[in-house]
């Protein structure tokens, strides 16, 4: 295709890109706004509009729910390459997606919660790896637009994100008005989730029919009656194992909500060791394929590890925010959810600056080397975060600004990892498995987060300072060895840049 054939009508930019960044934008409102409260919905107590849950069982639900999100993603890819074809999946998706925060904008208690939270998984699980594979899709592998392209749609998750933060606690505390008769009314708050993500599915619907390739209507690698037949009896099986392995737990009295959490997290850590063992092994991955993969394997350790630190901004550091963080400048006063929305302004005023830097850092670091370099500025994030315990005590409120500059650090991180990740991901990917290895993508999120969902249970205002010095060393002693292997990974990825 030569330069007068490419669509740039975009900034430069495919058209489709244009309707894939609303959806993600108005799918990522709806995601975030909901998790920007749902930690203080679950363990505040019923008289201030909560389900008065214990606290570290409330931030280890919010972890492995985000796992869980992030762990579907492989079931969304697998009916995309193979069932549904792309473009469907998605819209199924957000149709779930909006049942669920429906569901939880009832006043129907725990039951909402876990109804809510099922739907929102396998919902996100449809949607989340075919909006990013059909991003990849628009490009030619030769296209340099391409890192710009990822970056720009990843700019608009991020105004989705912005935006919910600081909208749904503000229609949660009756839109400033206090009209709800109480100081929260989370159900309001969720409500307007559920808007969100009803404006993405209008404006997917009506833009995918106009800019979006009709190759996105029909699966990569069609399923034929066997494979589904084989498909339905491994299903079949997974349902009784994890039916006999919970009747075992209630068999000796041990059915209960942390074990289920840890049960899920093996789940969560095993399923991506199956997963590249499933695809090394493949009749239908080629040498160099094959060897792409294997390249790929340090780059999802090390996103783990980092999408462990970058998704705490709802769990760990939300905590801060609430229990050890002043909550106003001067007279101007706010919310502790709402320093959710740094993550997203970060990544806004950051993304330009890199979307330049690629477009003319000539002799750039490869993607493993950003990755490296993103793990060191991750676990900086969380180093940061124990210098006002040390400095002031664990017992007291500190300055807003400690958690401004962890969530700038981590940012930068993010900048480094997310649409490098996204891009590389789609280079790397076997033709078999395209959006299947998305979703691989997305399950070094679910791994990060499930690794949490068992040491949240080690945070505490008095253990702050280890808490934080632990993870954040982790990740900067991982950053080095991923420096030390960067040629090595290079020569696996066989000529992908």
């Amino acid at each position: 295709m030569g330069k007068r054939d490419l669509d740039t009508a975009f900034f430069g930019q495919p058209k489709g890109l244009s309707t894939l960044f609303f959806t993600e934008m108005w799918e990522r409102f709806s995601y975030y706004g909901m998790r920007a409260i749902l930690l203080f919905y679950m363990y505040y107590a019923v008289t201030k509009g909560g389900l008065g849950m214990d606290q570290t069982t409330a931030a280890s639900i919010m972890s492995i729910y985000g796992s869980l999100v992030y762990l579907s993603t492989l079931v969304g890819g697998w009916l995309s390459d193979r069932v549904w074809g792309s473009r469907k999946t998605v819209f199924y998706g957000g149709v779930l997606i909006m049942l669920g925060h429906i569901v939880l904008a009832l006043p129907a208690g725990v039951s909402a919660l876990y109804a809510s939270i099922a739907l929102i998984v396998v919902g996100t699980g449809l949607l989340k790896p075919n909006v990013s594979s059909m991003v990849g899709g628009l490009y030619s592998v030769e296209d340099r637009r391409r890192d710009a392209g990822f970056s720009i749609f990843v700019f608009g998750i991020n105004i989705g994100s912005f935006l919910a933060p600081l909208l749904v606690p503000w229609a949660a505390q009756g839109f400033g008005f206090n009209v709800f008769g109480t100081e929260w009314n989370f159900h309001a708050g969720f409500s307007l989730a559920a808007v969100g993500m009803f404006l993405g599915l209008v404006q997917y619907a009506l833009g995918g029919r106009k800019y979006l390739s009709t190759d996105s209507l029909t699966p990569n690698d069609p399923i034929d009656k066997g494979d589904l037949l084989n498909i339905i009896k491994w299903v079949v099986i997974g349902i009784v194992a994890i039916a006999i392995a919970l009747a075992a737990m209630a068999g000796v009295g041990q059915l209960n909500v942390n074990n289920v959490i840890t049960l899920l997290t093996i789940l969560a850590i095993a399923l991506p060791i199956y997963y590249f063992v499933m695809m090394l092994r493949s009749p239908k991955v080629t040498k160099i394929e094959r060897s792409r993969v294997k390249a790929y394997i340090p780059l999802f350790f090390a996103a783990a590890i980092f999408w462990g630190i970058e998704e705490s901004g709802s769990v760990v550091l939300a905590l801060f925010a609430e229990q050890r963080t002043v909550l106003h400048v001067g007279s101007w006063h706010f919310a502790a959810a709402n320093f959710q929305s740094l993550n997203p302004l970060f990544i806004m005023i950051l993304t330009p600056v890199f979307v330049w830097l690629w477009e003319h850092w000539k002799k750039q670091p490869s993607a493993p080397g950003k990755f490296a370099a993103g793990l060191v500025f991750a676990g900086l994030s969380y180093m940061w975060m124990a210098l006002p315990g040390m400095l002031f005590g664990t017992s007291g409120r500190v300055s807003p600004l400690w958690l401004v500059g962890s969530w700038f650090l981590v940012e930068i991180a993010e900048m480094l990892i997310s649409p490098i990740g996204l891009s590389i991901t789609t280079k790397l990917a076997p033709n078999a498995f395209r959006s299947q290895m998305m979703s691989m993508w997305f399950m070094a999120d679910a791994t990060g987060q499930a690794v949490n969902a068992q040491i949240v249970k080690f945070y505490s205002s008095g253990t702050e300072i280890q808490y934080f010095l632990a993870v954040g060393v982790v990740s900067v002693i991982f950053g080095i060895i991923m420096f030390a292997l960067v040629k090595k990974i290079n020569v696996l990825m066989e000529g992908i840049h």
